[in-house]
């Protein structure tokens, strides 16, 4: 489907009365009240130039005549007006009440229905969508999409003001009618003509909207990199660039707007003034009554209005379908995981098997079926016939050089996504074929890179779980983390701020692992999650760990760890060793130290590199204990 920028003005509004097919379809009830309270204003209307032309020749020029009138007359008149006018009113606030209520549903339902895409859709597909679109997306496009709603009922009801009308005028005189109507194909030419104006324009403006979003949600994320290396100017030019692109798109839409708005509205005006000068020459002629001439002129004052109606739904539906393309691409995205039935075993730690897996990422958009599995044309496979298994109750490390794949395997093993080929089994089932809610249920990944949420620690640790506080302090004790929790102004009630930016992040990754604790997970994934931690600390931690697995604390746990120290490395019980995506060795770490050359470099490079950093530590820790001490001593010079 071509861009609503570069189709026919036909083709635009085709696909936007499609659109507005959706909404009426998904909310005929409230659309057919509003829809009828529109039409009783639309009665109510034509009623109300009825009304006057009787006043006027039955009330007024009597009156007007013989010098007086009656109390009854008046009070007639009088009451005819008022009843008009209230049904006029109960159908105004009808119409705009049912009106808002469908529009603000429509967004309601399809921001839900985005959202729970978001989190249906693999992690692949969303490597591929920049999050500021994402959030463009479920905001700005969905409000795009039903931006006509707001004025529909009312268009609806001009339609039926218009033939209400067109058969009043006719039948009050045809010769006045046939000048009056000359306004509406003059009308129908401007608004194509504002159309073919107005859509490139508003798609244009739609589209940067959604670059404006992206940029910013890119410079909040990347903010401690932008302050760190003093990019702040950059930011600010990138963003001003999108923003005043976007400024200048909108002002290309105000200033069409601006141009066509007033001729929209003056044309039933120069209809009004065209009746009233056939009228008046009918009205000598004898041909008409002056109430018929009232009547007649009150009628096209009143279609200006509703006239203006059909031209803001009109001039709405080049961004309700662009909205609508970019919604609809993120409702009809493919690649899915799909749920067998399976279930797993819930009282003892599970046993890991991976068997044959290759997996690859997708490098465009337009390859695969977004589970990121598919290892076709333009994929970049980072995972080759990867097979190793974990007995129950064991910790199996995964040591690997940068770009070796080990981040990808742990997202299989908790089915974060799927394998092209090969499977991942947990008791001996695959994890494709495991209801929904089981895997999560079953197995947990802590990540190297930590989010907390702006909430207490009792809400990050547990996030939704009801357990109680023992629960929770027994997790923080075997993440190492009861004692700086204990130490906090309101302990578990203490909030963390955004981020956790109040907590260094060593802190963070330990409450991150007690939040995989407290659920018990039977299979415990760690992706380097404890590298912030100090490595007395991260001793004790995993030390914590098999000690609860030997003692069975809720039900133990198989564990694999990603893993760059040698000393967290030498407390598994096997280790694989992971390069270029394949399995080039297996084994313990002392096996694999006397047979591997590749691993035995790799692991004592990363000593070597841990005892440089600590001897740096240390130095410039002596230098300032040097630089304190001799301040004292000058101090104490000075003092004799």
């Amino acid at each position: 489907m071509p861009p609503a920028s570069r189709r026919p003005v036909p083709h635009v509004l085709r696909d936007g009365f499609r659109v507005l097919r959706v909404a009426v379809r998904a909310e005929p009830r409230v659309f057919t009240i509003s829809v009828a309270a529109s039409a009783v204003y639309a009665a109510m209307t034509v009623t109300t130039a009825q009304v006057l032309g009787w006043v006027t020749q039955d009330v007024v020029l009597p009156a007007f005549r013989s010098g007086h009138t009656t109390a009854g007359a008046l009070a007639g008149a009088a009451a005819a007006v008022t009843g008009v006018a209230l049904l006029k009113a109960l159908g105004v606030a009808g119409r705009r009440f049912y009106a808002g209520v469908m529009q603000y549903r429509l967004q309601a339902r399809y921001r839900r229905a985005v959202t729970r895409q978001y989190l249906r859709l693999p992690l692949a597909w969303h490597h591929r969508h920049p999050t500021g679109q994402l959030l463009s997306n479920a905001n700005a496009d969905v409000e795009a999409v039903w931006a006509p709603i707001a004025p529909l009922p009312m268009a609806v009801g001009v339609v039926f003001m218009l033939l209400i009308s067109a058969v009043s005028i006719m039948l009050t005189d045809l010769a006045v009618a046939g000048v009056g109507f000359l306004i509406f194909p003059a009308v129908a030419l401007l608004n194509v003509a504002y159309q073919r104006r107005l859509a490139p324009v508003a798609t244009r403006a739609q589209r940067l909207r959604a670059e404006v979003s992206e940029v910013a949600h890119e410079s909040f994320e990347g903010g401690l990199v932008v302050k760190t290396l003093g990019r702040e100017w950059a930011e600010t030019e990138r963003f001003e660039e999108r923003a005043l692109a976007l400024r200048d798109a909108n002002v290309a839409v105000g200033r069409i707007r601006g141009l066509f708005d007033p001729i929209l509205e003056a044309l039933p005006n120069l209809g009004v003034l065209a009746v009233l000068l056939i009228g008046s020459l009918r009205l000598e002629a004898g041909a008409m009554t002056a109430g018929d001439l009232v009547h007649v002129a009150y009628l096209f004052t009143l279609l200006a209005w509703p006239i203006r109606a059909l031209g803001w739904v009109l001039a709405e539906v080049p961004r309700s379908v662009v909205g609508w393309e970019r919604v609809r691409g993120v409702l009809d995205a493919s690649g899915s995981l799909p749920f067998g039935d399976a279930a797993l075993g819930e009282d003892k730690a599970a046993a890991l098997e991976v068997r044959d897996v290759r997996f690859a990422y997708q490098d465009s958009e337009s390859t695969g079926d977004g589970t990121g599995g598919n290892a076709g044309g333009g994929a970049r496979t980072v995972l080759r016939d990867v097979s190793f298994t974990a007995t129950p109750g064991r910790t199996v490390a995964v040591v690997g050089p940068t770009g070796s794949g080990k981040s990808t395997l742990t997202s299989l093993l908790v089915r974060l996504v799927d394998p092209a080929d090969g499977s991942v089994l947990l008791d001996g089932v695959d994890l494709r074929d495991v209801r929904r809610g089981g895997v999560a249920a079953t197995a947990a990944l802590v990540p190297q890179q930590t989010f907390l949420f702006d909430d207490t620690v009792r809400g990050n640790v547990t996030m939704g779980l009801d357990v109680p506080d023992e629960r929770v302090w027994e997790a923080l004790r075997l993440a190492q983390a009861d004692g700086f929790v204990a130490g906090l102004a309101d302990g578990l009630d203490t909030r963390v701020g955004e981020r956790g930016a109040t907590l260094s992040g060593g802190q963070r990754q330990r409450l991150a692992l007690a939040r995989a604790l407290v659920r018990r997970p039977r299979l415990l994934v760690l992706d380097d999650a404890t590298s912030s931690v100090d490595p007395q600390v991260e001793a004790r931690i995993l030390h914590s760990l098999r000690e609860a697995q030997s003692a069975g604390e809720g039900g133990g746990a198989t564990v694999v760890v990603v893993a760059y120290r040698k000393a967290t490395i030498a407390l598994a019980d096997e280790v694989v060793l992971l390069e270029r995506g394949r399995v080039t060795g297996r084994g313990t770490h002392a096996e694999l130290l006397r047979s591997s050359e590749g691993y035995r470099e790799l692991v004592n490079a990363y000593e070597r590199a841990e005892a440089e950093q600590e001897t740096v530590q240390d130095r410039d820790g002596d230098a300032a204990e040097d630089e304190s001490a001799g301040g004292i001593a000058g101090g104490e010079e000075a003092v004799a």
